[in-house]
């Protein structure tokens, strides 16, 4: 399987930035992201506030009493049986419904999993994730107390109990996620809000997805803690010329390639050649997202398109290679470095983006990986995250490794200092619940505690348990050209194929934690009716225990199943048509 799209950069936060998908589009600040003015169809009922049962109707099903050991208004996963820990409560209670009697961690010394998942339980400390969705995060409320999300979007219309959006919203344009997120730290209902769930004295604790320089004087003015890297590190750490030479220093290898400056097409076949890199080619700058500044090359003619481009900067030349492409997130700790479990890509599929090559999705499965090239890629990640720690880097950090389908060989392809897309699977993973998910590592480091786990224990465990779990998820883009309003809309939510093979609403969800079975799939809305779509514009994201890929033999494909579920997804939609503004400068939406 020849697979050029990890070689060309491509990574979840990588995807065209929502400004040039609305500008290819044409829509208009006005449009983009902000609610319409006209009304919408009243044929559509969004969900009220409050609508999501909090109790689990497969444990109370067909019965106007509550299940066992279910209280009504109390959520499922709060046990009221006579199984009870040491503060009283049963073993199911979520770290959200723990009572604030329970709260205030004591225990400032942390030296296995037990008491980690003890100290979020009882935390007293506020954290808010803060974007354009909550999506990345979505869920970790469960493990978290005071864990919030302040989301542009809320696909839940008011009724999840933990996301707040600011209902004044007025139209403006985002050039970008850091755009959105130092808009939203600003607004005075988000400040409102985070002040009246900050005890006085404490300093809420705010993780994004994206932020800049910017975003730290913002939080610094208001009193608050970025739990995130420098953004500084983080812009230098981005750097693929960087994350080669640093991998280089302890036995990390890239894929065969030359750090040189190039002003021909002849002085670069010359040092290809004598670096026995042939003249089939992959050049990188060292900034670049999805594709946009990776030139693949192999002729003159190559060369003069692309040569603008590279001329006058240090750039990568690698050998272009036959390869297979995994992502795997991690935790570089003061304890040593975690290593999450490891995950395919969907990229570039037509049915879920317009773009070629574009990150669409994850999956994570028993045979991404066998035994042995397992070890060695887990191990080249602990060493790059180790390297890091070096550098001062601390928390959660992305990398996507390429096996050589050749030579077997295992090399770096990319570094993402920063959460990703896939952090949303490995939240759901085995080795999450037999540990704590990945992502409570990384609060670990910006939280009043000292860490003294056996990190080597904990990689071997996730190791082992990494090859039980199937999730995957895919974002679901707008494929077709123009600009129209949003009438309808799916729901968030539940869904499940019935007998007659339709998929069918079930019921409200706040996330994708209690999917059962393949026929079961979570869809998370992002743009909903009163909205507005255009090409490349981000709808949902569907999450599903199972795979949405099938080997083909010399790659991958979209399954029969998946193509039936985002054909199901797309037709709940309806929206009216309109006419694109002439000239008009695109907005801002979702990153992933």
């Amino acid at each position: 399987m020849t697979n050029n799209k990890d070689q060309s950069g491509v990574d979840s936060n990588s995807t065209p930035t929502p400004a040039q998908d609305a500008a290819e589009s044409g829509v208009s600040a006005a449009l983009a992201g902000t609610r319409a003015s006209e009304p919408v169809d009243q044929d559509f009922v969004s969900p009220p506030t409050g609508a999501i049962s909090l109790v689990d109707h497969r444990e109370a099903e067909d019965t106007d009493q509550p299940a066992q050991g279910v209280v009504p208004g109390r959520p499922a996963s709060v046990d009221e049986s006579n199984q009870v820990t040491a503060g009283g409560y049963g073993v199911g209670v979520d770290a959200k419904y723990v009572p604030s009697s329970m709260a205030g961690p004591t225990r400032r010394v942390l030296r296995n999993v037990s008491e980690v998942r003890h100290f979020f339980r009882v935390n007293d400390t506020p954290v808010f994730f803060v974007g354009a969705t909550p999506f990345n995060l979505l869920g970790l409320d469960r493990w978290v107390r005071n864990l919030s999300y302040i989301s542009f979007y809320d696909g839940w219309d008011g009724a999840h109990p933990r996301i707040f959006t600011p209902k004044n919203k007025p139209a403006r344009e985002f050039e970008s996620g850091e755009d959105i997120n130092n808009w939203l730290l600003r607004h005075h209902e988000v400040r409102a809000l985070i002040d009246s769930r900050t005890p006085q004295g404490t300093r809420p604790k705010i993780a994004l997805v994206f932020f800049n320089e910017e975003t730290e004087e913002i939080c610094e003015e208001l009193g608050y803690d970025l739990i995130l890297p420098k953004a500084q590190l983080r812009e230098m750490l981005d750097s693929k010329l960087i994350t080669t030479r640093l991998g280089n220093e302890v036995g990390v290898p890239s894929v065969p390639n030359i750090l040189t400056t190039v002003d021909s097409w002849d002085a670069l076949k010359k040092e290809t050649t004598e670096n026995n890199l042939g003249t089939d080619l992959v050049v990188q700058t060292a900034y670049g997202d999805s594709g946009k500044t990776t030139f693949f090359i192999d002729s003159e003619e190559d060369w003069d398109e692309y040569k603008d481009e590279i001329v006058g900067q240090e750039v990568k030349v690698m050998k272009r290679i036959n390869n297979f492409p995994v992502a795997v997130e991690a935790v570089r700790t003061d304890a040593g470095t975690i290593v999450g479990p490891f995950m395919t890509e969907l990229t570039g599929y037509p049915e879920l983006t317009p773009y070629r090559g574009g990150w669409c999705g994850n999956e994570t499965f028993p045979d991404v990986l066998d035994d042995e090239t397992r070890a060695i890629a887990s191990d080249m990640v602990r060493r790059l995250g180790d390297r890091l720690g070096e550098e001062g880097y601390m928390g959660f950090f992305e990398v996507d490794v390429l096996i050589d389908l050749d030579t077997k060989d295992v090399y770096l392809g990319e570094l993402n200092p920063r959460i990703s897309g896939a952090t949303s699977i490995t939240q759901v993973t085995a080795g999450a619940y037999a540990d704590v998910p990945l992502f409570l590592f990384h609060l670990l480091q910006y939280m009043d505690v000292e860490l003294q786990l056996d990190v080597d224990e904990i990689n071997e465990r996730w190791a082992e348990l990494a090859a039980v779990d199937v999730w995957s998820q895919a974002v679901v883009k707008e494929i077709s050209p123009g600009v129209a309003r949003i009438d309808k809309a799916p729901r968030t939510g539940q869904y499940f194929v019935d007998a007659d093979g339709g998929l069918v609403y079930r019921r409200p969800a706040l996330d994708w934690h209690q999917l059962q079975n393949s026929s079961e799939v979570f869809f998370m809305r992002i743009y909903g009716p009163g909205e507005f779509r255009w090409k490349g514009a981000d709808l949902g994201i569907i999450v599903s225990i199972g795979r949405l890929q099938r080997d083909t033999g010399n790659g991958t494909a979209l399954s029969i199943r998946a193509k039936h579920l985002i054909e199901s997804f797309r037709d709940m939609y309806t929206v009216t048509p309109l006419v694109r503004p002439a000239g008009a400068k695109g907005s801002a939406g979702l990153k992933a």
